[in-house]
C-alpha cells in the first residue's frame, strides 16, 4: 500500500474532508486497485459467513462496505466534470472498464444473491424479522437490485450481460468527453463593436476578457451559457445570432467530437441489455423503480400538458413573431436563433422589464448570503466559510453548515464559475454521503453545487442575471436534501431518491426567487448599496409567466425525445438527425433548422442519469408547486412549515416510498391544478 497516496492513508483535514490539495494523477489508479480489493474482500467475508444470512450480516454488511472504492471513483468521476484535463480523462477512459467490470463481479456473484435471496425469501414468509420500514426497503431494493443488475441470468446471459455493460460504461465516457471538446473547440472572435449593438456592457465585459486571455483582439464570445445565453437574448446582429446558433446546436455531429454514432450505440446497448433482463424497454426498466412507476402515468401527464399548454405556447410564439414584424417588416420569418432576442424585446415592452437592470442588485457575494440567509430563516442552519478545508481549485469555496443548535451537518462546496476543464451547466453532487454507523454515529455527507455563472470581470464584479439566481436556489435545494440527509444506511440518504422525485426539493426553492421578502434580505446595488426597488420586482413578479406555455412546451419536446430514444423495442440503425425530428414533431413552434441535433450534445439522457427520466422535471414540478402552496398558505418563508419539509421529506432520503413522504408533508396525492395556477393557464384546459 502506497503511504504517500492520500486516498489510503487517514484523512486529517476537518471533518476527513478530501484531501484535494495533496492528490495527484498518479494516485487514482493505486487507490482504485486498492479499493477493489478491499471491497472484494469485504463480499468475500459475507459470503463466507458459516451463519446463516440475516438482514445485518448480509444487507446491512453490504450497504455498509465499499467506502474507499467509492471515495476515490466518486472523486475521480467529479472531477472529471468539474476541473478535468486531457490526462484525467484518458485515466477515466482507462479505468471505466476495470471498475464496471468490479461492479459487475458483485452484482453477478452467485454465491452473494444466494445469501441476499434467502434472506429476502424469508421476509417474504415472515421468518426473517426486519424492524423497520427503512430495513424492509433496503431489503427490497438490494435484493431487485441485484435481479436487475443479471444475478437471475444464465452463465451464457451474464456474459453478454459483462460485454455489453462494459461496452455501455465506455460509450457514455466517450459521449460525454466528446461534448465537452467539442464545447470548448468553438469561438467567435468579433473586432467591429458595432455588429454587438444591443449587448449589456457586462456581456461585452466577459467577451473583452475572454478575449485577451487567448491573445485575440475585441471580443470572443463561447458556447458556455454566460457567454451564449446573454448573446442570443440581445444581440442585434441577426446573422451573428445565427452563427452562434448554428454553432450550439451543431455541436458533436461531425469530426473527431462527433457523438452521432454513439447515440446509436449508447441507445442501442441499452435496449439489449434491458431485453436480456425480460424487459420490453428501457423506459420499461427504468420507470419501475420511478415515482411514475411506468409509461401510462408520464403519458398521462404529458397529454394533461400538452392539452393545457399547447394554446398557450402557439400564442407566446405568435406574439413574439408579431413583435418581430412590427420592427423587421411583415416578410420577416422568425427562425430559431430570432426567438430569445425579440421575446426580450416583447417582455420589455409587455411589462417595462428587462432582466439586465436586475444585474446590479445580485452580486454574486450578496446572493450567496441571501441564499444562506434563506435557509438561514427558514431551517436556523447556519454557513461559514473555512480556508482549512482543501478545494480541487482556487474558484471553490468551501463552507462547515451548522444546525441551529449549532452542531455540524455538513461540508458544502461551492464552484460558481466557467472554465475550460468543467462541463456546461450547474449540478450538485455528493463527495461523501451520509450515514449512521452501527453504533449510532452519524457520518455526515460532503455535498457540493457546480455552476457556471458569469464570471467577474477587471471593472465589475461578479453580477447575475435572475436566471442564474434561480439555478442558485435550484442547485442549493438539492444541497439541502443532502445536508439535511438523516439514514441509517447509505445507499438510502438524500438525494439518492427516485430521479422523479429528486427534483421536488430543487424546484421548490426556485419559488422564492420572486419573494420580496426574500430579495429584500440580500439584493442591494453593487456601486450604491441601493435596495433592490420595489416596481423592479413587481415587473419581474409580473413578466414571470411570459412565455409560460412556449417553456413549458419545449420542456415536454425534451421528455418527447429521451422517450423516442428509450421506448424503443427494435435496435436503431437509421440516422439520427431525422429520427430527433420526427420526435420534436408533435411540439414544434418555429421553423426546424436542417442540420442540427440536440440528442448529440443531450448529455442528460446520454451520459447522465435522466435516461428515461427527462420527464423528472415536468413531473417534479407538479410537485413543487403543489408543495409550495403549503409555504404559501402560511406566509411563505415560513419556519414551521419548513420543519415539517425537513422533518418529512428532506431528511427521509430513500428510506420511505416517495409517495408517501409527499402525502404525509402535503395530506393529498399531488395535482396539477397549482402548476396551472402558478403558470397562469386556465384550468378549463386541463
Amino acid at each position: 500500500m502506497q503511504t504517500d497516496n492520500p486516498f489510503l492513508t487517514p484523512h486529517t483535514t476537518p471533518h476527513g474532508a478530501i484531501p484535494f490539495d495533496k492528490i495527484r494523477l498518479e494516485h487514482y489508479e493505486p487507490a482504485l486497485m486498492e479499493g477493489i480489493r478491499q471491497d472484494n474482500e469485504e463480499i468475500r467475508a459475507i459470503t463466507d459467513n458459516p451463519e446463516p444470512p440475516t438482514f445485518d450480516n448480509t444487507i446491512a454488511a453490504l450497504d455498509y462496505g465499499g467506502r474507499l472504492l467509492e471515495e476515490v471513483s466518486t472523486v475521480m468521476d467529479n472531477l472529471d466534470e468539474a476541473e478535468t484535463s486531457d490526462e484525467l480523462q484518458e485515466l477515466v477512459r482507462r479505468m471505466t472498464p476495470i471498475l464496471t467490470e468490479h461492479s459487475n463481479d458483485v452484482s453477478l456473484n452467485a454465491a452473494l444473491f444466494d445469501r441476499v435471496k434467502v434472506v429476502y425469501e424469508n421476509w417474504q414468509k415472515g421468518t426473517e424479522r426486519i424492524e423497520t420500514e427503512e430495513q424492509q426497503r433496503l431489503l427490497d431494493d438490494t435484493y431487485r437490485s441485484f435481479v436487475r443488475s443479471g444475478a437471475s441470468l444464465n452463465d451464457d446471459d451474464k456474459a453478454l450481460y459483462r460485454q455489453l455493460t462494459a461496452e455501455l460504461a465506455q460509450a457514455t465516457v466517450l459521449f460525454g468527453q466528446n461534448h465537452l471538446k467539442a464545447t470548448n473547440a468553438f469561438r467567435l472572435n468579433i473586432t467591429d463593436e458595432e455588429r454587438l449593438t444591443g449587448l449589456p456592457e457586462t456581456a461585452l465585459l466577459q467577451a473583452e476578457e475572454e478575449a485577451e486571455d487567448h491573445d485575440e483582439k475585441g471580443w470572443t464570445f463561447t458556447l458556455h451559457a454566460p457567454s451564449y445565453v446573454p448573446f442570443m437574448t440581445y444581440c442585434r446582429d441577426r446573422d451573428l445570432r445565427r452563427q452562434l446558433y448554428m454553432a450550439y446546436n451543431t455541436q458533436a455531429i461531425k469530426g473527431d467530437t462527433s457523438n452521432v454514432e454513439l447515440v446509436r450505440q449508447i441507445v442501442n446497448l441499452r435496449l439489449r441489455i434491458v431485453q436480456l433482463l425480460g424487459y420490453k424497454d428501457f423506459a420499461d426498466y427504468i420507470l419501475e423503480e420511478r415515482m411514475a412507476e411506468d409509461i401510462q402515468h408520464v403519458n398521462s401527464l404529458y397529454e394533461k400538458l400538452l392539452k393545457s399548454y399547447m394554446p398557450a405556447a402557439k400564442q407566446d410564439v405568435e406574439a413574439v413573431r408579431k413583435k418581430a414584424r412590427e420592427e423587421e417588416g411583415d416578410a420577416f420569418e422568425l427562425m430559431p436563433w430570432d426567438f430569445s432576442y425579440y421575446a426580450e424585446r416583447l417582455r420589455k415592452a409587455e411589462y417595462d422589464f428587462d432582466e439586465e437592470k436586475l444585474r446590479p442588485y445580485f452580486k454574486l457575494e450578496n446572493v450567496i448570503n441571501g441564499v444562506f440567509g434563506l435557509a438561514t430563516r427558514l431551517y436556523g442552519i447556519s454557513f461559514q466559510v473555512n480556508p482549512a478545508i482543501p478545494v480541487y481549485h482556487l474558484d471553490v469555496k468551501a463552507y462547515e453548515v451548522q444546525d441551529s443548535d449549532g452542531t455540524f451537518l455538513a461540508i458544502l462546496y461551492a464552484d460558481f464559475f466557467p472554465r475550460e476543464s468543467k462541463s456546461s451547466g450547474a449540478w450538485m453532487t455528493n463527495y461523501k454521503e451520509q450515514w449512521r454507523e452501527p453504533d449510532g454515529t452519524d457520518s455526515r455527507p460532503h455535498v457540493s453545487i457546480t455552476t457556471n455563472f458569469t464570471k467577474p470581470t477587471a471593472e465589475k464584479p461578479a453580477l447575475l442575471t435572475y436566471d442564474e439566481v434561480e439555478t442558485f436556489l435550484h442547485e442549493f435545494g438539492h444541497a439541502l436534501h443532502g445536508i439535511f440527509s438523516a439514514t441509517r444506511y447509505p445507499s438510502q440518504c438524500s438525494p439518492n431518491v427516485a430521479w422523479d422525485f429528486v427534483e421536488l426539493p430543487s424546484q421548490l426553492m426556485e419559488n422564492f426567487g420572486t419573494e420580496k421578502a426574500f430579495l429584500h434580505s440580500f439584493a442591494r446595488h453593487y456601486e450604491t448599496d441601493e435596495l433592490i426597488p420595489d416596481e423592479l420586482i413587481a415587473s419581474l413578479v409580473r413578466s414571470k409567466n411570459f412565455n409560460a406555455g412556449y417553456a413549458c412546451i419545449r420542456q415536454v419536446s425534451f421528455g418527447l425525445l429521451d422517450f423516442a430514444w428509450h421506448t424503443r423495442t427494435e435496435p436503431f440503425e437509421g440516422d439520427v438527425i431525422p429520427y430527433e425530428k420526427d420526435a420534436f414533431s408533435p411540439t414544434r413552434l418555429l421553423p426546424d433548422v436542417p442540420g442540427t441535433c440536440m440528442s448529440v450534445q443531450f448529455s442528460h439522457i446520454m451520459d447522465g442519469g435522466y435516461a428515461a427520466g427527462y420527464y423528472s422535471y415536468k413531473w417534479a414540478e407538479v410537485l413543487d408547486a403543489d408543495a409550495f402552496s403549503v409555504f404559501a398558505a402560511d406566509g411563505v418563508i415560513s419556519p414551521s412549515v419548513a420543519s415539517r419539509f425537513r422533518k418529512e421529506i428532506l431528511s427521509k432520503g430513500d428510506s420511505e416510498h416517495p409517495m408517501k413522504l409527499f402525502k404525509a408533508f402535503r395530506g393529498q396525492e399531488p395535482t396539477i391544478d397549482a402548476l396551472l395556477r402558478r403558470d397562469g393557464i386556465s384550468t378549463n384546459n386541463n
